[in-house]
């Protein structure tokens, strides 16, 4: 039951774009996916699993485990799936194992081939790791350009492959994995083009910068340059200690109207539920939620203390936008929110009774107990999560502006069909039309958008469906939750439940009782 009630908790407190001329239609996807050309997804257990074998499995199709080795298929297939690889280390594991020269010539690389030759491919994770925080320098060869160039061709060659616009979408992109001070940073981009724009340039990497600023910069220079387009997506808001919705940049300067321009450019929307936690919001920021403590992950990505939470979860994000944008005239923080699965076995699974891990190694019981990455064990893992996506068409044009106008929302895995209109004059027979969608565009504007031109003593009104996914649990509610600046200047947040199930009532204090198991 709780992972359905994140699954419609997770956008309602957005507001809502421009109608659709034209009828969307509901896809699901991954935005978020590690194979093995991730060096740790690699050397945590997948050395099989590429990027073939991701778009083979998220169709449908019946692939081997890179872990256990068993057959293994989606429950239902995906619409859409991005290839998310780290851009540090792009295909140097791989290339390190099978004995590449421009790797294995120096004494590291043949140590390490040595070693993963041996199964000992936990000890050159960590070794690469400290090395990383440490000593950078001496592992800059895993960066060889010739292996950065090669592996990023293929991996956009596989994208053209599998794509079959109408049935299958398949992106091309990547992670930028910024981690100053063990904090999260990371951000996904993907591309709506193919291999011959993508090979024109190569990913934006943690070796080029750590800072956000850079990467925007790096986005609209190489967006310019090649005549292309990008989205990014921030994830695990969550284990920044307050960085991902800053106050103040990477250099200690305020956030400018330049910063947030670039901002609400490039990422207009935020992976805001996936394996490591939830990051919609949090118990000392919405002390009167009984659902804020769902799925918390509580340790930074290097084992460290989670010591502050504002900035760091998208319900305080978004009033901190509407914040600074009284400050400075722009919101760098207006945006949509998806779920992902962050996994790195190269299979998009989020089901809860076909989860088949984080990585490859904790992907049995036999090896859950056992510690991945610091601090974090295979139990710790959640199932989850999707994006769901209200796009014209199933192509890579159509979705990705779908994500521009963010016409998007995150599950925790379960295919909930949710819409969310905004406009001035909805009544309640609206909502029990047969062409609920059809007024929602014609009389509103969908979830993710703005919604403007209010006449004068008027209140909005919502137009909200949901619908249970037929082979999960049933909903236990609708709440909208309501975050705003008040005159003062001081961030409020009110939460409403407006539809619910199994013919409760609210007690005195407006609470309804839990509804229990509905499995």
């Amino acid at each position: 039951m709780s992972k359905v009630l994140s699954a419609v908790l997770c956008l309602l407190f957005l507001s809502s774009a421009t109608a659709q001329e034209n009828e969307t239609q509901l896809l699901w996807g991954d935005t978020h996916l590690h194979t093995s050309y991730s060096f740790d997804a690699f050397t945590l257990g997948n050395a099989t699993a590429d990027p073939d074998t991701a778009y083979r499995f998220a169709k449908g199709l019946s692939v081997i485990h890179p872990g256990h080795r068993a057959r293994v298929q989606i429950d239902r297939p995906l619409d859409f799936l991005v290839v998310t690889d780290h851009a540090e280390g792009l295909g140097a594991m791989a290339e390190l194992a099978a004995g590449n020269p421009l790797l294995v010539d120096n004494e590291s690389g043949k140590r390490w081939q040595q070693m993963l030759a041996e199964g000992k491919l936990n000890a050159v994770f960590a070794e690469i790791v400290q090395l990383g925080t440490e000593h950078p320098e001496r592992i800059a060869f895993l960066n060889d350009i010739n292996v950065f160039r090669s592996a990023w061709a293929q991996i956009a060659e596989a994208a053209d492959r599998h794509n079959d616009p109408g049935n299958f979408t398949a992106f091309i992109g990547w992670e930028w994995t910024s981690t100053p001070d063990g904090l999260n940073l990371h951000r996904i981009i993907f591309t709506p083009d193919g291999k011959d724009k993508a090979v024109q340039y190569l990913p934006f990497s943690l070796n080029d910068s750590e800072k956000p600023r850079d990467l925007y910069n790096w986005l609209a220079k190489t967006s310019d340059e090649v005549g292309t387009d990008f989205v990014a997506i921030g994830h695990n808001s969550n284990l920044s200690n307050g960085r991902f919705f800053p106050l103040v940049d990477e250099d200690g300067r305020p956030v400018d109207a330049d910063y947030a321009q670039l901002r609400a450019r490039w990422e207009p929307v935020e992976e805001m539920t996936q394996y490591k936690g939830d990051s919609e919001t949090h118990p000392l920021l919405a002390p009167s939620d009984e659902f804020a403590d769902f799925e918390r992950y509580k340790h930074l990505l290097d084992g460290g203390p989670l010591e502050h939470v504002e900035g760091s979860y998208v319900r305080s994000g978004l009033i901190r936008g509407m914040q600074l944008e009284a400050e400075i005239g722009v919101n760098p923080y207006k945006f949509g929110m998806i779920g992902a699965t962050d996994t790195h076995t190269g299979l998009a699974s989020a089901e809860e009774g076909n989860f088949l891990g984080k990585y490859a190694q904790d992907s049995v019981p036999e090896t859950k107990a056992k510690e991945t990455v610091p601090g974090s064990y295979g139990w710790d893992a959640s199932a989850m999560g999707f994006a769901g996506v209200w796009a014209t068409a199933n192509t890579r044009a159509a979705i990705t502006e779908a994500f521009r106008r963010k016409e998007v929302y995150a599950t925790t895995g379960p295919r909930i069909q949710l819409r969310f209109f905004g406009g001035w004059d909805f009544r309640g027979r609206d909502a029990k039309a047969k062409d609920l969608a059809a007024r929602g565009y014609q009389k509103g504007v969908p979830m993710g958008g703005d919604l403007a031109g209010a006449p004068k003593g008027k209140a909005p009104s919502f137009l909200i469906s949901a619908v249970k996914d037929p082979l999960d649990a049933n909903l236990d509610r609708v709440q909208v939750v309501k975050g705003w600046v008040a005159a003062d200047g001081s961030a409020q947040e009110r939460i409403y439940d407006v539809a619910w199930s199994d013919g409760r009532r609210p007690d005195d204090a407006g609470r309804l009782p839990a509804v229990g198991n509905t499995v």
